[in-house]
């Protein structure tokens, strides 16, 4: 786990040890740095662990997966060139469950079910569409969600993400008449007063790349949201 630092880590870190970081993502951050200029969750990091460890030389920081900047959650990054191969395969091996909990206003029917669909990406508008038959340049895209608690106005979703398509759950859950709560770019009414969407990386499982030993990782939820309101 981490060790006692001279200075402030710039997120929580939830796990660490000579291979891999994991953390907990606010909304605002972003994991790899963009157009924007804004300063990166792996940059900082890099900064962290140069200060904390007095590493004279440059950081390793890999960045296997990545969340939307407007998602909180867990988020891992490779602290060597082994770890980020085989996490990267690992990923893309689907050997990595990924458990996700959103709020939406209304709740897909059934309560409980799998949702699969061919994902556009339009990269100019930084969005995505679902279409119900293969269409060009589609990727098949699939997820389960089941209701896990509901409130007066909201329900909480629990969401397995099968496959990683840009903006998939966002972009699903839409494609159902399900946004996401302050997803304004899917179809919400209004904003969350955080900047972000009610969508939360809640946990992450696999087996570790190189000590081979069970990770389970489960991330606080992101403050000024209304996740601890649901008992379930």
């Amino acid at each position: 786990m981490s060790k006692a630092s001279p200075i402030n880590p710039p997120v929580t870190i939830l796990y660490e040890d000579n291979h891999l970081m994991i953390v907990n993502k606010r909304v605002s951050d972003i994991v790899q740095g963009d157009q924007t200029g804004d300063a990166s969750l792996d940059r900082l990091l890099k900064d962290f662990i140069k200060v904390r460890d007095g590493k004279p030389g440059e950081v390793f920081m890999g960045i296997p997966h990545r969340l939307d900047r407007p998602v909180s959650g867990v988020v891992v990054f490779a602290k060597t060139s082994k770890a980020l191969s085989r996490m990267a395969q690992m990923f893309k091996n689907r050997e990595v469950e990924k458990i996700y909990q959103a709020i939406v206003e209304v709740c897909p029917q059934p309560d409980s079910g799998v949702l699969e669909h061919f994902i556009t990406r339009n990269t100019k508008q930084n969005k995505s569409y679902v279409h119900d038959r293969e269409v060009t340049d589609s990727k098949w895209a699939r997820l389960t969600y089941r209701k896990l608690a509901s409130s007066d106005r909201y329900h909480l979703l629990e969401i397995l993400l099968e496959t990683g398509r840009h903006h998939q759950i966002r972009a699903q859950l839409a494609g159902v008449g399900s946004v996401i709560k302050g997803d304004r770019k899917y179809g919400a009414r209004r904003s969350n007063k955080n900047g972000g969407i009610s969508l939360h990386a809640r946990q992450i499982s696999f087996i570790h790349p190189v000590k081979k030993e069970p990770i389970n990782i489960v991330a606080p939820y992101p403050k000024m949201d209304i996740f601890p309101v649901f008992k379930y």
